[in-house]
C-alpha cells in the first residue's frame, strides 16, 4: 500500500481576513521603492536623490520621498522647477 498523497495546488487569491483589510495610502516612498519604480539601482537612485534630480526629504538620518511631489516630478506637472521646489538645483554638494 502506498504512502503517497497527492499535491494540491491552492487558488491564487487573498489569505484569511486579507479581503477585509484596507490598507493607508502611505504618504511617503522610501528610496528603494522609487528606485523600483524607476528600474535603477538603489545605489543610483540614492545619487540622484542627493543631488536634487528626485525630489526628497531628509527624515532624521534617512530619506522620505513624498508620494504627491514624486508624481508631478514625474509627471512632469511640476511647471519647470526642480525636484527641490525651487527655481534653481541644489548647490553645494
Amino acid at each position: 500500500m502506498s504512502n503517497v498523497v497527492p499535491f494540491e495546488l491552492r487558488q491564487a487569491g487573498p489569505r484569511v481576513g486579507e479581503a477585509d483589510e484596507v490598507r493607508p495610502i502611505r504618504a511617503v516612498y522610501t528610496v528603494k521603492e522609487v528606485a523600483a519604480m524607476l528600474s535603477l539601482s538603489v545605489s543610483s537612485a540614492y545619487a540622484l536623490v542627493r543631488a536634487g534630480q528626485i525630489p526628497a526629504e531628509r527624515l532624521g538620518r534617512r530619506w522620505v520621498v513624498p508620494r504627491s511631489r514624486f508624481h508631478a516630478w514625474l509627471d512632469g506637472a511640476v511647471g519647470g522647477l526642480s525636484a527641490t521646489g525651487t527655481d534653481s538645483p541644489r548647490r553645494g554638494w
